[in-house]
């Protein structure tokens, strides 16, 4: 079974590797310090509660974005390294370790719980057509890609 933010057993494991970072997390890779790092998946998490719109992105990288979304579905291979992003979700300023970890737990209780009142939307700006599934598959992944940065 492939894990999900839908799967509380999954959830509770996110939130335990998240308590395991600390101010000085060595990353393996990219240049965002933890702190960035918490918020950007944070802002990746507002985007299916609805609190951020992503902008359109191109029709070929929109192509580009849903075949990657269904390579991830069937192969469940991992998100490569330094990939572009959208640049609402990018971090760039200083954040405050103890602000960005509790910004990040309570965006990832709001995801949970939109989830669990069926209230996630029907659609992305990149991956097209998105399921329940999608969704809690989509952003494990995510938060799982970005918690292996950074060692936990």
């Amino acid at each position: 079974m492939r894990k999900s933010l839908h799967n509380l057993s999954d959830v509770n494991e996110i939130i335990n590797r998240i308590h395991l970072l600390h101010e000085n997390s060595p990353r393996k890779w990219g240049s965002m310090t933890v702190s960035q790092m918490m918020v950007h998946c944070a802002k990746i998490l507002e985007v299916p509660n609805k609190n951020l719109q992503l902008r359109h992105p191109h029709f070929l990288i929109r192509l580009i974005g849903v075949a990657t979304k269904y390579e991830l579905r069937i192969f469940n291979n991992g998100i490569p390294h330094n990939m572009p992003t959208f640049k609402e979700v990018i971090v760039n300023e200083t954040c405050d370790f103890l602000e960005s970890k509790r910004y990040l737990l309570a965006t990832l209780d709001e995801y949970v719980w939109n989830a669990s009142q069926n209230n996630l939307p029907k659609t992305h700006q990149l991956f097209g057509k998105m399921t329940k599934f999608d969704w809690g598959f989509l952003e494990y992944k995510h938060l799982h890609h970005h918690l292996k940065q950074f060692n936990v």
